[in-house]
């Protein structure tokens, strides 16, 4: 079995290399460098828990998303010599105000009915966990299994893995031009430069997954949604878990990188870094950790998260016979790259025995 895959971002190669595992051909298409998009940009959170808010829904699917991490990242890391930088380093939501308090609380409690490990500690103990805060903080969400990777260095291991197996073809400066059709079923892609056929395409452009031409029209739209992180530099690091509070995000890396987002601006394509998206940043970050203040400034990056309407990612198979999907995960496709991957090769494989 042939398969074409749209887009070489971390969901596209995660995808490829599940299939080949499966015993299919792949070629994956990348209209310019693979990864250069989202994948690169984002920060990385593992953050089931700290995304639930209140969906009862989502709590199989991202719990079952999180605990698949650990071993992938092992694998990863075994096959190619690539540490993708997992860490099970938790994670705080700040509260700080009485209002917030309640809220977390009610977050706190509704997650513990579920089965799920969670804790409401007051300042003093979220000190304790992470003793660079703020004073001003009087009371925190604690998860402490939530997790993080190191999204650059994760893309690395799965394009070495691909680059290992024979049944795998990576294309980089590709534009699909649409999608090819015969009687009224996707037999794959139309190029610049000519046609890959395919038994099964999958789209997952990311952003752009709309705008590929012959997409269904039923398919949800994708539009971006765009993210602005600000990369710090601390020696030593004084944090250790991520921090949510105030707005924002931290992420520290454990070697003193420490990543500061995310703003979500409805800026179409537009991939500018602003002055009021730094500076929104910069006093989240500084709110929660007032110790950043001397940290060294070292990169700023913005990019698009893929948002599908109905705030539903699109995954497995579409309207178009021979069409998947694998796009619209807006915050979260880190997370769920690894069950999306496996979900999408098995919608395509069927009962095919995995060959390793």
């Amino acid at each position: 079995m042939k398969v074409a895959i749209i887009g070489g971002g971390i969901m596209g190669c995660a995808t490829a290399l599940a299939l080949v595992e499966r015993g299919c051909e792949v070629v994956v298409l990348e209209r310019a460098v693979p990864g250069a998009e989202a994948s690169s940009a984002a920060a990385g959170i593992l953050g089931a828990q700290l995304e639930l808010h209140g969906r009862g829904e989502d709590v199989e699917l991202y719990l079952r998303a999180r605990t698949a991490w650990a071993p992938w990242a092992r694998s990863l890391g075994e096959a190619t010599g690539i540490d993708v930088g997992y860490r099970a380093c938790g994670a705080l939501r700040l509260a700080f105000n009485a209002e917030q308090h309640a809220q977390l609380d009610r977050d706190v409690s509704w997650q513990r009915e579920h089965g799920l490990h969670a804790e409401s500690v007051d300042g003093h103990r979220a000190r304790q966990v992470e003793p660079a805060l703020s004073g001003d903080v009087v009371a925190a969400a604690y998860f402490p299994d939530d997790a993080q990777v190191d999204p650059p260095s994760l893309l690395r291991a799965l394009m070495a893995a691909l680059a290992r197996d024979p049944r795998a073809e990576v294309r980089g400066g590709t534009t699909v031009e649409r999608l090819l059709l015969d009687r009224d079923r996707c037999v794959g892609v139309k190029l610049d430069e000519g046609e890959v056929r395919a038994d099964a395409t999958v789209l997952a452009a990311g952003s752009w997954s709309s705008l590929v031409p012959g997409v269904p029209p039923s398919m949800p739209a994708v539009r971006p949604v765009r993210g602005q992180i600000v990369q710090l530099d601390e020696r030593p690091p004084s944090v250790r878990a991520i921090v949510f509070g105030a707005g924002g995000y931290l992420v520290p890396r454990g070697d003193g990188r420490v990543l500061c987002g995310s703003t979500m601006e409805h800026a179409g394509f537009r991939r500018e870094v602003t002055a009021s998206g730094v500076h929104a940043i910069l006093g989240s970050a500084l709110a929660c950790v007032p110790g950043l203040g001397g940290a060294q400034v070292v990169a700023t990056w913005s990019n698009f998260r893929p948002h599908a309407h109905g705030d539903r990612p699109l995954v497995g198979a579409s309207a178009l016979p021979g069409l998947f999907l694998a796009t619209g995960h807006h915050r979260n496709g880190i997370l769920l790259s690894k069950v999306t991957s496996d979900e999408v090769a098995a919608a395509i494989t069927g009962s095919l025995p995995v060959t390793g």
